[in-house]
């Protein structure tokens, strides 16, 4: 075989798909460490290798992302960490047959480092060095760090590799969909830095799907020459029955390898959810190139089961406040009057005037409420509380507060909705929240001591002048309470179950996840006319073809008829584009006036001048 600097000047090269997301199929359980089948089940990790060589993969990563001392150790495993890190290169080499490269792989510790955390650079530079050290005893052709977060973690990853090896390293940092890392890092930042550490390929892997990250890809090559390497999800996990399902399909990963190498992308395979089927249309799609050119359903919550905490229902201490009384848009809800919403996100950092100037724009074009989101992870945003309240208090417009649980315990969600309350706000949204996803071995946490039912149980107690231990506060609140449904889940008999036990719980109003289904809509709708509450239905606008697709083929619950995304693909040039998805959104605010109590537009990009433009006539 040719060196792999060699191979990788003069073709694009496959890296293989999901170790974790194999062996799990294969029967080991998440509670598990995987790396430690190097040594325990060789030939299961060894099946799994060659399922990808004979799928096409050029590049096969040794079972070792979480191989470190700090993970191991939590396995009682330290002790074991060369014996297993060399005798995963040694069998990834043996399934590789000649055929393919092995990449050592290395994840991050799974602690914070300095400054964030106790541990010092040079502890960690430690850890990753001796990692390291038994990758290239076991015969590795190149390394691959991957899943990273923290800019300081993955330079001393590469700093480390650099004292042991002067073989290739592929760098990937990990990002949400903004393309920022999870720690709100650019890729024009961290693309440079990767550069400058001595990476010889840089990237990015984990977290996204293909869309997401062609973008964050398009960013990197702006600001780089180095070769690019992109491993996306195949799309995002989707619960079902306990276990995480991946929607994209091979096909729908192909395309998007196929616009990954326009952009200098010169390595290119999947993370979380990927399979060998993925990786052979995958390699399908690069031989048809020429070289020149060349991981919403709600999370499950450990409380008590749904219907036990809807049905057991607030104790009647105080008579709850009439419902009409709680705010304008309670009242106008119970007068049955139409009312429009319009989504605005929380910003970076602590300016509020630009957002608030957009809320009192929106209150001049006769805009009834500001729904404002909880749960933005990347970087440092605003907390959707108090943007609510800066908004209720300068632009003079009601607010729909998004309130999640995920990363909120019992006492700090009660702690929370009273200052809320004390501070005027009344209308809320009471949501669950999306879990963090990362990694075959996630480092990201979630609270969920409740979902969204146990959520508004909490709510509907304080609403009745009890708190969770049956407490009198005083006065009860008076809050005026939202629950999400989608229309387009696919068990819509859970999601309705769940639907009926927040109706149990508590809730006042439904908001749905955006319509563009408008035959599956009206069957939802009259699957739920007997519970009598106002229904409020999200449109969204799309911003482009590319965000048509993603949402049709990436995002959980979403069902995009086939028509849709023809129109989208037939606009010509962005601005056709842009025009198109506010032409559709309009006609399905339209089409919905007539059966719904409300309509809410959410844009991409929290573009206020596109909402106005969907909601242009409507009344």
């Amino acid at each position: 075989m040719q060196t792999f600097l060699d191979a990788l000047d003069d073709r694009v090269l496959v890296c293989d798909g999901a170790m974790g997301t194999m062996l799990y199929a294969k029967g080991v359980f998440i509670n598990k460490s995987f790396d430690a089948l190097n040594l325990t089940q060789p030939d299961l990790v060894a099946e799994v290798h060659q399922e990808y060589v004979r799928a096409g993969a050029d590049i096969v990563e040794t079972n070792t992302f979480g191989a470190n001392r700090i993970k191991l150790g939590s396995f009682g495993l330290a002790d074991k960490l060369h014996a297993i890190n060399e005798q995963g290169a040694k069998i990834a080499r043996h399934a590789a047959d000649g055929r393919a490269y092995v990449a050592g792989a290395i994840g991050p510790l799974g602690i914070r480092i300095e400054p964030w955390g106790k541990t010092g650079v040079d502890e960690a530079r430690e850890y990753f060095r001796e990692q390291a050290q038994a990758l290239a005893d076991g015969g590795v052709d190149l390394f691959i760090l991957e899943t990273f977060r923290d800019l300081n973690e993955i330079g001393a990853a590469i700093d480390a590799v650099r004292s042991v090896s002067d073989l290739p390293i592929i760098a990937q940092m990990t990002t949400e969909e903004d393309g920022n890392t999870l720690d709100g890092t650019p890729p024009e930042r961290f693309a440079p830095e990767l550069e400058r550490r001595g990476a010889t390929v840089i990237g990015v892997n984990c977290a996204v799907g293909p869309a997401p990250m062609l973008d964050t890809i398009e960013r990197m090559a702006g600001v780089t020459k180095l070769r690019l390497s992109a491993q996306p999800n195949a799309g995002k996990p989707r619960d079902v029955e306990g276990r995480n399902i991946y929607l994209c399909s091979p096909d729908y990963m192909a395309s998007y390898a196929r616009r990954f190498i326009l952009h200098n992308v010169r390595v290119v395979g999947g993370c979380c959810g990927t399979t060998p089927e993925h990786i052979r249309q995958i390699k399908n799609a690069v031989r048809a190139l020429a070289p020149s050119a060349a991981r919403h359903a709600e999370a499950p919550a450990a409380t008590p089961s749904a219907s036990t905490a809807a049905k057991a229902g607030p104790p009647l201490l105080t008579p709850p406040v009439p419902r009409e009384q709680k705010s304008r848009l309670a009242h106008a809800m119970a007068r049955g009057t139409f009312v429009v919403a319009v989504e605005l996100l929380p910003p970076r950092g602590f300016q509020t005037e630009q957002v608030i100037e957009r809320a009192k724009r929106l209150k001049i074009r006769g805009v009834d409420v500001v729904n404002i989101p909880d749960g933005y992870r990347a970087g440092a945003r605003l907390s959707a509380l108090s943007l609510a309240v800066l908004i209720e208090q300068h632009a003079g417009i009601e607010t729909l507060l998004h309130y999640a649980c995920r990363d909120r315990n019992l006492l700090g969600i009660q702690s929370d909705l009273l200052g809320a309350h004390a501070m005027g706000l009344r209308n809320v949204m009471l949501v669950t929240g999306d879990p963090g996803r990362v990694g075959d071995y996630p480092d990201a946490t979630a609270v969920f001591d409740v979902d969204s039912i146990g959520l508004t149980n909490v709510v509907a107690r304080l609403n009745h002048g009890s708190d969770i231990g049956g407490q009198a506060i005083g006065a009860p609140t008076a809050f005026h309470i939202g629950v999400s449904v989608n229309p387009s889940a696919s068990n819509l008999d859970q999601e309705l179950r769940r639907f009926e036990y927040k109706v149990e719980a508590g809730a006042e109003f439904v908001v749905t996840r955006p319509v563009f289904d408008l035959a599956g809509f009206e069957t939802f709708r009259k699957r739920i006319e007997s519970t009598r509450l106002p229904v409020v239905a999200a449109v969204f606008p799309f911003e482009s073809a590319r965000n048509a697709e993603f949402m049709a083929n990436e995002v959980p619950g979403m069902r995009v008829p086939d028509a849709l995304l023809d129109r989208m693909r037939r606009a010509d040039g962005a601005d056709a584009e842009a025009r198109e998805g506010v032409a559709i959104a309009r006609e399905i605010a339209a089409a919905l006036r007539g059966s719904v109590q409300g309509v809410q537009v959410s844009t991409p990009s929290g573009d206020v001048e596109t909402a106005l433009a969907v909601l242009d006539g409507l009344r």
